[in-house]
Formats: C-alpha cells, structure tokens, sequence
C-alpha cells in the first residue's frame, strides 16, 4: 500500500490522532473513504467509455495487398545450373566496364 510500512502507518496515525483529536479522525478517516471510492468509481467509468469508444476510432485494418508477382525467368536454350541466378551467366548481368574482381575499367 504505497510502500508505507505497519510501523510508519502506526506513526501516521498516532499523528492524525493528536493533530485532529479523537471526534474528528474517524470523521475525516470516513470521508477520505468516500472520495477514494468516487475517485475509482469516475476513474473506471472514464476508462470502460474508452475501451467501448476504442473499436469505433479504429476500424478494422485495411487488408494486406497481394504478393508481387515474381520476376520472370531468364530464358536460355540451356537447362541446369547455366542459367540459374550464381551461376556462370550471372557475371554477364554486371554492368558494362566493370569485371568480376575489381574496380570499374575506364
């Protein structure tokens, strides 16, 4: 409860007790009572309005587009490995003065 320990509430109390007297502490005790209660009570009120209002701020969400259709394949009179992306043709895809292990020519 607050962090507050048994002794410093015993200390809390014995101070209300002598700062207020005995008629009035159970008397403020009951009404900070009752403005706890309706302080709850308005907090989870406001707190159901916003979770019942929650659905109609956000609307379902859009649904996702399709996939992209994939690249079309490259066609070669070969079939194997030749014309497979890593394969011998792909260093013919470079672009031009540039070679397989260095910087650009030119």
């Amino acid at each position: 409860m607050f962090g507050i320990g048994t002794t410093e509430l015993l200390v809390l109390f014995v101070l209300g007790l002598l700062v207020l007297g005995p008629k009035r502490l159970p008397e403020l005790a009951r009404t900070v009572g009752r403005g706890l209660a309706e302080f709850r009570r308005a907090s989870s009120d406001i707190r159901r309005e916003f979770l019942d209002a929650a659905p109609s701020i956000h609307p379902d969400p859009a649904p996702e587009p399709p996939p992209a259709p994939a690249p079309p394949k490259e066609a070669s009179g070969e079939t194997g490995e030749a014309g497979e992306a890593g394969g011998p043709s792909a260093s013919a895809e470079k672009p031009s003065g540039e070679t397989q292990g260095g910087p650009p020519v030119g």
